[in-house]
């Protein structure tokens, strides 16, 4: 990746982010950044940007970890401060609800980016995946991060992670259930070019949705709501689902619509509705056998 060409298009005036870092191979741009905006927050403000060539500890939900070689995918990590962003006169405080939805923001953002500009049909699967063809493509984990020290600063800040595959072929993939752009026949490869169109729409979207509140059901300034937005992307609507929960406890019943708060809403067999969150779901999968991508 070219640092400079990547700085000048994710930066002001041409891009939305305030600091960009680009490193040639780390750990984890989740776990860098988020140690970063921990002990240093003021010199990383909202909309800072880490990107890595390629990570060897990369970060997952449920503890997973996976290595991406050099070349191989599109990794950044995204600091936003929702609460700092919404301290300005006019601006409404932040939603504690809206903290739900700053990852399928990213995702929101990504499959715009893929359907635009590399070509290529990609939807979402909740809570944190982004699908071509019901195969994984890209994986989104949000954490929060809390300041050092006695809380003075800067409030508490969230650090939204994702990784795209992008030049790999099936055998060098992690699983069968996953793809990359080039198998899924992209016309555009070159992460100098998809990196600004994914982090500069996730921008864009994230500071129309701070100028609400953080609520999802506002309308943005483009005219339609997060919630819109995701609900249309969203591969998991209609299905029928088991939802694995911890325990081992299964929910079996019809995925029926996004809650308020970014959560699945699941209509049972027995027709009550049952709210779930990220946090509660270990895997999500479909009742048929087959995945609608994998948790």
């Amino acid at each position: 990746m070219e640092n400079s060409a990547l700085d000048r298009a994710l930066t002001y005036p041409l891009g939305g982010f305030r600091r960009v870092v680009v490193l040639g191979k780390t750990g984890s741009t989740n776990a860098d950044l988020a140690a970063h905006a921990a002990e240093e927050p003021a010199r990383w403000p909202d909309l800072s940007v880490l990107i890595a060539d390629s990570q060897s500890a990369g970060k997952g939900r449920l503890g997973r970890t996976w290595e991406v070689p050099a070349g191989a995918a599109m990794i950044s990590s995204v600091l936003l401060r929702p609460v700092d962003a919404s301290a300005h006169p006019g601006v409404p405080a932040f939603l504690p609800t809206g903290y739900g939805w700053l990852s399928i923001l990213a995702g929101i953002a990504l499959c715009q980016a893929v359907n635009a500009d590399a070509g290529v049909p990609a939807a979402l699967k909740w809570p944190n995946d982004v699908l071509v063809d019901g195969r994984k493509l890209a994986g989104i984990l949000a954490q929060v991060v809390f300041p050092e020290g006695d809380g003075a600063g800067p409030g508490p800040a969230v650090v939204v992670g994702a990784g795209v595959n992008i030049s790999q072929e099936r055998e060098q993939l992690p699983v069968e259930r996953a793809t990359s752009l080039a198998l899924a026949g992209a016309v555009m490869l070159d992460r100098n070019v998809l990196l600004p169109a994914y982090l500069n729409r996730f921008a864009r979207l994230y500071q129309d949705f701070v100028a609400v509140g953080g609520d999802a059901l506002r309308p943005l300034a483009g005219g339609e709501s997060a919630h819109s937005l995701a609900s249309a992307l969203m591969a998991t609507l209609g299905t029928a689902v088991r939802a694995e929960l911890p325990g081992g406890e299964m929910l079996y019943g019809t995925a029926v619509r996004l809650g308020g708060d970014g959560g699945l809403e699941v209509k049972a067999d027995d027709g009550t509705i049952h709210k779930v969150s990220a946090g509660d779901v270990v895997h999500l999968r479909r009742v048929d056998g087959t995945d609608v991508g994998y948790a």
